[in-house]
């Protein structure tokens, strides 16, 4: 080996580039997180904007507060520099797409914003208890109230063929009902044949359903970190049998309660739901809401 008494050229490479490197362009798309070098903001980008002649850029740090800065170099990215450019065409139709998606609601039609309230129709969609009405309520009650419809409670279907009786459908005033389990060969199978056969009310009844033995079943298993809904020994309560399968608490009431919410809360979009569901509960808004209904 050859002994290098003045080491390596101080010259060789590119000796002017900064200790951090040399800054970057990086487009300014929203939520973009960066630091100003100069004041140590730390925030995300919210937009961008042009102002007495520049760019701004809008930084939203994380208690909330908003701060611009000129748009250019004096950024840091992953502790990285980098000069903020302003979005292209692409990045502004990213942004567009997702204002697009911010406007429907969570069964997936498009908002109505500043819809002056609707007096209630005389139709109704009735569902068995109150988990199945916090469901809809939590997918469909934008659509709801934007078509006036109220969506009211059974308690069980036992009694399905009186609770038609005392609602007395009728023209401009329609009556769905939407069944847990409803599958050939059940209780609930025979009682909503029963009573979808009733005269002189059946052509304004219309009773659908899904064949899950309860409305947590609806709940697409992956939301709750679960390939599928375990299946519950017989003698053994299913609400019950599906917190224990969870790890959550499940000896009261209340413990039950929360699972539900905890079911309830992973709900974002109609696309948490089953099919099965979805088809039902379309149906009959659809069907209590056609015109001339």
């Amino acid at each position: 080996m050859v002994n290098d008494r003045y080491g390596r050229d101080v010259l060789s490479g590119d000796w002017r580039a900064p200790k951090g490197g040399r800054a970057t362009p990086v487009e300014a798309e929203r939520g973009v997180v960066v630091e100003d070098v100069e004041t140590g903001w730390v925030g995300a980008v919210v937009r961008v904007e042009k102002a007495g002649g520049i760019h701004v850029v809008h930084l939203e740090d994380r208690r909330g507060r908003t701060k611009g800065f000129p748009l250019g170099p004096g950024f840091l990215l992953d502790g990285r520099p980098v000069v903020l450019t302003a979005p292209t065409a692409a990045a502004k139709a990213k942004v567009a797409a997702a204002k697009q998606a911010a406007g429907r609601t969570a069964s997936g039609s498009i908002a109505v914003h500043d819809a002056p309230a609707r007096v209630a129709r005389g139709a109704r969609i009735f569902v068995e208890g109150k988990h199945d009405a916090e469901l809809v309520e939590k997918v469909w009650g934008h659509d709801l109230r934007v078509e006036g419809v109220v969506v009211e409670m059974l308690d069980g279907v036992d009694d399905l063929a009186a609770a038609i009786r005392d609602f007395a459908p009728g023209p401009g005033r329609r009556m769905g009902v939407l069944v847990d389990h409803l599958v050939p060969g059940t209780k609930e199978h025979r009682i909503v044949t029963e009573a979808a056969g009733l005269r002189p009310w059946a052509p304004h009844v219309r009773i659908l359903g899904h064949p899950y033995v309860d409305v947590w079943q609806s709940v697409r298993p992956e939301r709750l970190g679960i390939a599928q809904w375990p299946e519950i020994p017989r003698g053994t309560s299913w609400k019950h049998g599906i917190a224990a399968h969870l790890g959550w608490p499940h000896d009261t009431q209340a413990d039950m309660a929360m699972a539900w919410k905890r079911i309830l809360g992973s709900v974002r979009t109609y696309a948490d739901l089953e099919p099965s569901l979805l088809a039902s509960v379309e149906e009959l808004i659809d069907f209590v809401t056609e015109p001339g209904a």
